[in-house]
């Protein structure tokens, strides 16, 4: 496996931590790339041999008939595709579509897009369920589908054909995008195109590649996928195939969602009702704050009544739902970014007690700050 991007390197941490609690194992790696291509060509055949290997964890980018031939207990990090009769670790496809349309909802868009990268099925599997979650709120999703052969051949070309698309989309529109890669080319050809991001076009990726979301200007929006949980879960299983105590029979280890990043790249509102807007605004700003319905209904230029009428319209929901549902993604964030015990962060987010936080989270997620940071925290 390549070690350059946050995907691969979080999975490989994943790994490491099972072998340090539970090995520790030996581990061969693939040359680095500057090493000579013929010998990196003439390396993974003979390693088993020369090592007595017990397992191999692989990218399918490099897996070979003869690898397969071999029969060890074996994990393949999917890019492409799934193995079957192998396990496969695979990126989730249901929650980070809903979550990034559910986002762009949230801003108040009526407009959307995905743009795809070929044919990978975590990327078309993005896509059906941004779609999905879009056209349950009313609306229809503008698709795009990056050539691969036009990358590979001028990332240019591919730059162009983009900046036409996003200049006939209707603005302003939110964009998810397969991935953070994908992101920065829709920036790039927004530059091409003379659009404003934000502005009118907002853009949302997936993987929370910290490099490639920072290094893009405005800085992106992504969703984080719990690589290293994936890594854990992944090793364990090989641990038990290499002992004998499973068999290789297709199985799967899903990697999930932790948490939405909201950077530069979607922080807009496309309200058009401006007290209704000024009112997210200040909730968003006070998030970390106990702040009620009536400090909310303070900071706007409308009374109690017309202002919950508004919000139901525009929204879809009611103040208060706003005030608890931002509340509690500040919860979310700082049960899978910390290691805070969860009386602290009730007390840093004015909660009176951890009763009190456990009752308000598990209205909002039906299940327990405690419960989900074990299933969507670090391991």
């Amino acid at each position: 496996m390549e070690t350059a991007r946050t995907p691969e390197r979080g999975f490989l941490r994943g790994v490491a931590e099972y072998s340090r609690l539970h090995g520790p194992w030996m581990f061969y790696r693939k040359l680095p790339f500057y090493i000579k291509a013929k010998r990196r060509e003439k390396e993974l055949a003979p390693i088993t041999d020369y090592y007595d290997a017990h397992g191999i964890i692989i990218c399918d980018t490099e897996l070979t008939p003869e690898i397969i031939s071999r029969a060890l207990p074996t994990v393949v990090f999917c890019v492409n595709k799934q193995i079957p009769d192998l396990v496969s670790v695979i990126g989730d496809c249901v929650t980070s579509g809903t979550w990034a349309a559910e986002h762009l909802l949230d801003r108040g868009f009526e407009h959307f897009a995905y743009c795809s990268f070929g044919k990978m099925y975590w990327s078309r599997g993005r896509y059906e369920n941004f779609r999905k979650r879009v056209a349950e709120a009313g609306f229809k999703t503008h698709f795009y589908e990056q050539s691969k052969l036009r990358v590979q051949h001028s990332l240019n070309d591919e730059l162009n054909c983009m900046a036409g698309w996003l200049k006939s989309l209707p603005k302003p529109v939110g964009v998810m995008t397969c991935c953070d890669d994908c992101s920065q080319h829709i920036i790039e050809a927004c530059k091409i195109a003379d659009l404003h991001v934000p502005e009118q076009i907002a853009v949302i990726g997936v993987d929370n590649d910290e490099l490639v979301c920072k290094l893009s200007n405005p800085p992106l929006s992504s969703i984080a996928l719990n690589f290293e949980r994936g890594g854990y879960e992944a090793a364990e299983l090989l641990d038990k195939l290499m002992g004998g105590k499973e068999k290789m029979a297709g199985q799967k280890v899903r990697v999930q969602p932790t948490y939405l990043f909201t950077r530069q790249s979607t922080n807009i509102l496309a309200i058009d009702d401006p007290e209704v807007a000024k009112a997210v605004r200040f909730i968003r700003q006070h998030a970390k704050e106990p702040i009620r319905v009536d400090d909310v209904v303070g900071s706007a230029a409308l009374s109690r009544r017309v202002l919950e009428r508004q919000f139901r319209k525009v929204l879809g929901r009611s103040v208060l739902s706003e005030i608890r549902r931002v509340r509690v993604d500040q919860v979310i964030r700082m049960l899978v970014e910390t290691n805070l015990p969860i009386s602290q962060i009730a007390s840093v987010l004015g909660y009176p007690g951890v009763d009190h936080i456990a009752r308000y989270f598990r209205r909002e997620k039906a299940m327990s700050p405690l419960t989900y940071r074990k299933r969507y925290g670090k391991k």
